[in-house]
């Protein structure tokens, strides 16, 4: 994983200007859901995955320091945590600004990596 989980790894195969809206997203242990936003912003960019009935059309927010691999060809994103842990996440409220430090906080505190 990155150092900064708000930031790629350089390994994941990420490149700039790639959408990844509707891209599968597989965790460690199967499939979790479709990507539904992306965010690029330098120091802060994430995801956020609609679970669809999977765990009751939850919208998880995750950092883009959990993701492992990026398969543009087969639009599939692989991420380095479980279902559980996915499904134990805090859910994205898109009334908060997600891009705001205080609300992505809550999300590095829970990913493991406080964000200062």
């Amino acid at each position: 994983m990155s150092d900064d989980i708000w930031d790629y790894h350089p390994t994941a195969g990420y490149r700039a200007g790639v959408e990844l809206v509707g891209y599968r997203v597989e965790a460690t242990d199967g499939h979790i859901g479709k990507i539904d936003e992306h965010s690029e912003t330098v120091g802060a960019a994430y995801l956020v995955v609609d679970t669809g009935v999977w765990i009751f059309g939850k919208r998880v927010l995750l950092p883009v320091g959990t993701i492992t691999r990026i398969d543009t060809a087969e639009r599939t994103v692989r991420v380095g945590r479980t279902k559980e842990e996915i499904r134990d996440a805090p859910e994205y409220d898109p009334a908060e600004h997600a891009g705001e430090p205080s609300y992505l906080e809550r999300f590095a505190r829970y990913y493991g990596q406080p964000r200062m």
